[in-house]
């Protein structure tokens, strides 16, 4: 991996001369992901995935990219923070990190960047609208990288939303050292008494120790190297395109004289 596109392991000799198109912030969180994967399984998805198309990005568009250290603070359901070492950080501590890293970026003479969030419970959407109002000339984009292609093409068991199959292979891919498959549980979960909130005409947080008993939600034992490699290939290829047109296009069609 070209260190010149990842901060965790660059350095400001490397940098200091390259003229940066795009940041780019993986997001994530730290929390049990059932018996099989480690606490920052959805940082080290995020960062694996942003740091693969950022090099894609650049091969294909010549579009220079740098890849933030994730950031591993998340906001947890009840039933969740109990667990040990689950780190549950609240909206308002979310956004303060935002908004220090886009003040800094800022400074800096960044104008462009794309937050890659693989965390379920975080939500961007309110903190970049008030960034906008702030920063009106700095372009910031949000992306739940689990949402964007239609799992059920890659993945068997596509049932659940947490360590299942997908998140499993996807980590198997990258991090395979990371994967103890024969220690997982099943995922299973127990869904609510009131049909309506499992046919989600509302919603509530659901109490993690309640609805799992090994902290998953989704069987992951189907999981192999070879469907998270596929899988993300596809979401690279979409990230690469995205970054290109980030950078290098207008973000809003010119009206026609």
């Amino acid at each position: 991996m070209n260190k010149e596109i990842d901060l965790s392991v660059s350095n400001y000799g490397q940098v200091k001369n390259t003229d940066y198109d795009l940041v780019i912030l993986p997001w994530g969180a730290t929390e049990p992901h059932n018996y099989h994967l480690p606490y920052l399984t959805d940082s080290l998805l995020s960062h694996s995935i942003s740091l693969e198309a950022a090099q894609t990005a650049k091969e294909k568009y010549n579009v220079h990219c740098m890849v933030l250290s994730p950031i591993n603070f998340g906001s947890q359901n009840p039933g969740q923070r109990e667990l040990k070492f689950c780190l549950h950080v609240r909206y308002e501590t979310q956004k303060a990190l935002l908004t220090d890293i886009v003040s800094s970026l800022y400074v800096q003479g960044f104008r462009r960047m794309i937050l890659i969030n693989a965390h379920g419970g975080n939500c961007f959407k309110n903190m970049v609208r008030d960034l906008a109002v702030d920063y009106p000339d700095f372009i910031i984009a949000v992306s739940d990288l689990f949402a964007i292609l239609p799992l059920e093409n890659y993945f068997e068991d596509c049932g659940g939303d947490h360590a299942n199959e997908f998140e499993t292979s996807v980590i198997m891919h990258y991090h395979p050292e990371l994967v103890n498959l024969e220690d997982a549980g099943d995922g299973n979960q127990k869904p609510f008494a009131i049909q309506s909130l499992n046919e989600k005409v509302a919603w509530i947080p659901r109490n993690w120790q309640i609805v799992s008993e090994d902290t998953g939600i989704g069987n992951p034992k189907k999981s192999t190297a070879e469907k998270g490699k596929r899988f993300a290939q596809d979401l690279v290829e979409k990230y690469a395109k995205l970054f290109h047109e980030l950078a290098k296009g207008d973000i809003y069609q010119k009206s026609e004289k």
